[in-house]
């Protein structure tokens, strides 16, 4: 029977360092801060809101929540992100996505000041991910992925690995990120031929696709490591992942539980982000 490897210790990890530096920063006289930009009041953005405030609080990062009006227009809205772009207490900027369709995302990325933009929306963190340049801020949940791969000590190099899902979000920021650690990658999605064949071969699955217990044992190599990212609504209302874990936890030898697992990682990052930035910014 795999293991479960939960998400909390890495968060509490993390969170014991920033707490560190974060005291040592204000012992200069510097506060980090991250703004939050909520448009509406979509429950599952306000969920995240709630969950970072708490992140930061417990780790003595201010937070400034900017909420608008699920009807604020274009130019509104860049408006309110320019005067956050310019507010020099303000380190870390998070944009709570989607945005309403209003709001036109491919404009608005090129907007956010890409030395504030902590969860990588703006094209120049992109690439600096792309580059495996580490100035920049790749988004928290690849991020997270990697954490918890380190922190269980879980060895990447020249490891056959299979991201399933391509978004810009989890998937290819993912594998970019697995890649810069010398992982052999495979990205599949929706269209894949075989999808079950490709991904049992993998000794590395990590899995944001979004569509709940999507990947069940079929997809799994006896003894392989599962990284589930997504997080769903199941038809018994419950929270789940893409994977079907109970399917699957015979055949793994570690897989991540949802809830649980990389969303508990998730704030922590971008936490760390937010320091990060604040160092870079006042040239630390």
């Amino acid at each position: 029977m795999g293991i479960l490897i939960k998400g909390k210790p890495v968060a509490d990890k993390i969170k014991e360092k920033l707490k560190k530096e974060v005291a040592e920063l204000k012992e200069k006289g510097i506060t980090p801060k991250l703004a939050i930009i909520r448009v509406g009041d979509d429950p599952g953005d306000m969920a995240y809101e709630r969950g970072a405030i708490k992140t930061m609080v417990s780790i003595n990062i201010e937070t400034d929540v900017r909420a608008l009006s699920k009807n604020i227009t274009q130019s509104d809205f860049i408006n309110e992100l320019k005067k956050v772009n310019n507010d020099k207490s303000i380190h870390g900027i998070l944009i709570l996505r989607p945005l309403p369709k209003q709001l036109d995302e491919n404009i608005i990325k090129n907007v956010i000041a890409p030395e504030k933009d902590v969860d990588c929306f703006s094209p120049v963190n992109v690439a600096k991910v792309f580059e495996g340049d580490e100035t920049g801020f790749p988004p928290c949940t690849p991020s997270a992925v990697m954490e918890i791969l380190k922190y269980y000590d879980i060895p990447l190099k020249g490891k056959n690995t299979v991201v399933i899902g391509r978004s810009m979000i989890v998937g290819k920021p993912a594998a970019m990120l697995l890649l810069k650690e010398h992982a052999t990658v495979t990205i599949c999605h929706s269209r894949t031929i075989d999808l079950p064949q490709v991904a049992s071969g993998a000794e590395l699955l990590v899995v944001g696709i979004g569509r709940a217990k999507m990947v069940n044992s079929s997809h799994i190599k006896n003894g392989a490591i599962v990284i589930d990212v997504g997080i769903n609504v199941g038809e018994d209302g419950k929270l789940c992942g893409d994977v079907d874990t109970d399917d699957c936890i015979n055949k793994v030898s570690m897989i991540t539980p949802v809830p649980g697992g990389v969303g508990s990682v998730t704030t922590s990052v971008l936490a760390k982000h937010v320091v990060k930035a604040c160092k870079m910014q006042v040239g630390l």
